[in-house]
């Protein structure tokens, strides 16, 4: 046992003693009291409470109640794909968007217990350090996304698990009650639906957009995720949107909060708003005149929690003004204090056994294992021409291009954690070859552009009162107010830091500034070129003369400027830099833009054996609410579904040669690539794969890992195919809708292995209201050991519904070794079998049904998926 461990169960020892002496000696009030049930110690504990302490407690920063011994809490936390944000390093999992390719419900129950593990220990150990007011530091995540990933230009696609409103339930589910765990009284960690309801971009109008779908869109596409979720996962929170459903925003609806939510759902959870939501209500909406205002139309609406804002603290003066009564705050403070106490924060450790999860399952060999094997498991072969794939690892040489090849940021994603370990495709790649095969690496391009800022190395010139490097000074606020917290000397400016991280001494990566100083002394008469990259703002000067300027605003953005030099001279820099919340970043280089020739790059390497380009797009150009303007980007949204368009002008060139060419596509929504689609010998999407993506791609380039991960998106062939982006309509989107033929579709993926599926058993006659079996023989017959996914589809066959082309209804991910056959049991609910009406009710299908089973949807090809078996029933 090593001493980290040991000195962790010292830790839970002495919480346990103190705990025990506390419950012995302060049960002042019956709240205190765990034998009693949790609701009688909840309306124990609201009763103690003034209203100043309601409505503060109804703030997503809520404080202590010191006098009651009540602890601060913030509600605020994140684990998309593993525990984010935190200041401490934490297992990253693939991408949402990743983990719904898999099509493995197991495998994301596994995902989200492994995280709320993780996300316990972390609570544990603020709380032995009196952290309990952090943001990102606490039990309820807000967490999953089930919106439906409707249109692929939206930015944000890439935190859901996909455009089907089946398969979004399905994980869901699986996510939920793996994270909240199985214990009959405790909840190991709260999750939330979000975005309620009607929510898919585009970003820049979020704050403003109003959205609309007939009761047929919404009960058919929109709401079946949040209602599984509500209805049978038992989730615990939901969060609300920031649009507008119908003209009232999304947290004040009273179709989607009063009537279907709290009345036909019969939800007993929290509602918190999305962050500066109630804002959007008096400021960007304009339905209602002042916060008090809209804070009371909130909470009439069952929204518990304002994020982000001091909205709610009106409404101690809408209570004055009879707005809204204290009763009616007491239904919401309830509901907070029973999540509370559901996650044990008021229990002794000694009773609650996720109390006394360890520090050592941060980042544990097991989570480590299976963040691996969801990569592989996400990762889509769309093309293979005359298998080229596996590659040999004997090849004598290997060239690896391209911006995603060894870029951090994308396989990490957004929403993400800081792991210990990542590997890029590049370290992948080099670490599966070892020292048998030379492998070369050229970045070669930008995502939109073949124009690099070419660094320099400029360490031994940098230099401030005889030492080199920059003077660094912190400050504790976001204006450099004041004496500086820390000072002290960094040989370069690079730094990252993940949310609430220590930056120095008191210092935490969020609401900081910085100040950095030196003097640059010129090498040569000529030109220089510094690149300024940091999130949220900065500005740089030289000699005193600001030169740029991005302290309003700045995310992902980076800016150059270009210095004329005299050899010898001395020129001042300072760069100022300030954070507000997010991650933290700042980093100053220096270099010459020179264009990529992509001839001279070919000539150079004319000697490889295989081009590996690792392209697509990242998380710098797409995600939320972003001001990001390059070519085809727009806001975090994207304006074309296109590859850009360098990336296939390079890929042409390297065609030309001859040469074996596999294009490594990282996503996290639907790229259009008509060209290599015909072109290029192999293509593999590997999306935003987390800490071990590299390693994935790399076992699937060698043929260590044999792919079978499905797309949850149609890969459209152009911008044509898509309806008009603020249109919420679902007529020609996504698989269930579109008219026309895919470039690759919703379920596609292709395997080393080939499958045959046979036998199906399904009666020929089914009953109405009852459950249906549905099996299913499937044989490998290649000879690669291999994964599976079957799917089971219906298809309506009567004209007068209006009901979907065709809809999943079932998939299964198996493991087949080479030649083994296995049975596949589907379970066909009544709502399984069922359709929605114009008015939004749901009915079964009478009559005639289509049933198809395969590797992929109906209708789409797939070479080794195999046969695609159809069976027409009747319901009676």
């Amino acid at each position: 046992m090593n001493s980290t461990n040991i000195l962790w169960k010292i830790v839970i020892i002495i919480l346990i003693c103190f705990q025990c002496i506390a419950q012995k000696d302060n049960k002042k009030y019956p709240f205190q009291d765990y034998n009693l049930t949790f609701e009688e110690r909840v309306d124990n504990l609201v009763a103690q409470l003034t209203l100043e302490e309601k409505v503060a407690q109804m703030l997503n920063s809520s404080p202590a109640i010191t006098r009651l011994g009540i602890p601060a809490y913030d509600w605020w936390n994140e684990t998309l794909h593993g525990v984010a944000r935190t200041p401490f390093k934490t297992t990253v999992f693939p991408q949402a968007i990743a983990m719904a390719a898999t099509f493995d419900k197991n495998s994301l129950f596994k995902m989200a217990d492994y995280s709320s593990l993780e996300g316990r220990a972390i609570y544990n150990k603020a709380v032995a350090l009196g952290r309990t007011n952090e943001r990102y530091l606490g039990l309820t995540y807000w967490t999953p996304n089930i919106n439906i990933f409707r249109d692929p230009r939206w930015g944000r696609g890439q935190e859901t698990y996909g455009e089907d409103p089946f398969l979004t339930a399905e994980l869901g589910d699986f996510f939920v009650r793996g994270l909240q765990g199985d214990d009959p009284k405790y909840l190991k960690a709260a999750a939330c639906a979000k975005h309620y309801a009607v929510h898919s971009g585009p970003e820049p109008l979020r704050h403003t957009f109003d959205a609309d779908a007939t009761p047929y869109e919404l009960w058919d596409t929109y709401l079946p995720a949040f209602e599984k979720l509500i209805t049978k996962s038992d989730v615990a929170g939901v969060m609300c949107a920031y649009n507008a459903f119908r003209t009232e925003p999304c947290c004040a609806s009273d179709i989607l909060m009063n009537d279907i939510l709290r009345k036909q759902w019969g939800f007993t959870g929290y509602v918190t708003s999305d962050c500066w939501a109630i804002d959007d209500f008096f400021k960007n909406h304009k339905t209602h005149p002042d916060a008090a205002s809209a804070s009371a139309d909130a909470v009439h609406h069952g929204t518990d929690i304002d994020c982000g804002t001091d909205a709610y603290k009106s409404l101690v003066e809408a209570v004055k003004k009879g707005l809204i009564t204290e009763k009616q705050i007491d239904v919401s403070v309830k509901r907070l204090f029973m999540i509370r106490f559901r996650l044990g924060m008021f229990d002794p450790v000694s009773i609650v056994k996720y109390a006394q999860t360890p520090e050592s399952v941060l980042e544990s060999a097991p989570h480590k294992e299976h963040a691996l094997k969801m990569a592989q498991q996400s990762m889509v072969l769309l093309k293979n021409e005359n298998n080229i794939l596996p590659l040999n690892k004997k090849l004598k040489k290997i060239a690896v291009l391209g911006p995603n090849a060894d870029n951090a940021i994308s396989i990490l994603g957004n929403y993400n954690g800081i792991p210990s370990e990542l590997s890029t495709v590049l370290k992948g790649i080099k670490d599966k070859v070892g020292n048998d095969t030379e492998v070369v690496y050229e970045k070669a391009i930008n995502f939109t552009n073949d124009t690099l800022l070419v660094y320099a190395n400029l360490k031994n010139q940098y230099a401030y009162e005889g030492k080199f490097g920059f003077k660094a000074e912190y400050f504790n606020n976001k204006n450099l107010e004041g004496k500086p917290e820390a000072v002290r000397i960094e040989n370069k400016i690079n730094n990252l830091w993940q949310e609430g991280e220590v930056v120095i001494g008191n210092i935490k990566a969020n609401n900081f500034s910085a100040r950095y100083t030196t003097n640059f002394t010129a090498a040569e008469n000529g030109s220089i070129t510094f690149e300024l990259n940091a999130d949220d703002g900065y500005r740089f000067f030289i000699d005193g003369k600001q030169v740029l300027d991005a302290w309003s605003k700045n995310r992902w953005g980076e800016k150059t400027y270009l210095l004329e030099t005299q050899k010898g001279k001395k020129y001042n820099l300072v760069v100022e830099y300030w954070q507000g919340e997010g991650k933290a970043n700042v980093a100053l280089n220096a270099g010459n833009f020179v264009k990529t020739d992509f001839n001279t790059m070919i000539s150079r390497l004319k000697d490889v054996d295989a081009f590996v380009f690792v392209g697509g797009i990242s998380p710098q150009l797409e995600g939320e609410e972003m001001p990001v303007n390059f070519p085809g980007f727009e806001g975090g949204d994207r304006t074309s579904i296109l590859l850009p368009a360098v990336q296939t002008e390079l890929m042409k060139k390297l065609k030309s040669t001859g040469k074996p060419v596999v294009f490594v596509m990282m996503t996290g929504s639907a790229i259009a690539t008509p060209w290599e689609a015909e072109n290029v010998d192999a293509i593999l999407n590997s999306w935003y794969g987390g800490q071990s993506a590299g390693t994935a791609v790399a076992d699937i380039l060698f043929g260590d890992y044999n792919p079978a991960g499905r797309l949850p998106v149609t890969f459209y062939k152009s911008d044509a195919d898509l309806p008009p982006f603020e249109d919420y309509k679902m007529d020609n989107r996504t698989y269930r809708y579109f008219n026309g033929k895919p470039l690759y579709g919703f379920g596609y993926g292709l395997s080393y292995s080939t499958f045959k599926y046979e036998e199906v058993k399904i009666p020929s006659k089914i009953t109405k209201g009852k459950d249906v079996l549905v099996e299913v023989k499937i044989t490998n017959t290649g000879k690669m050991a291999g994964d599976e996914v079957a799917q089971l589809y219906i298809i309506n066959q009567d004209n007068s519904i209006k009901a979907p082309l065709k809809a999943l209804k079932g998939f299964e991910r198996i493991h087949l070794k080479a030649g083994e056959t296995k049975t596949v049991t589907f379970k066909l609910t009544p709502q399984d079998l069922s359709y929605t009406t114009s008015e939004g009710k749901y009915e079964q299908f009478s009559g005639n049904i289509k049933i198809a089973i395969g590797g992929n949807q109906p209708d789409e090809a797939n070479k080794t998926n195999g046969n695609l078996i159809t069976k027409m029933i009747q319901i009676n």
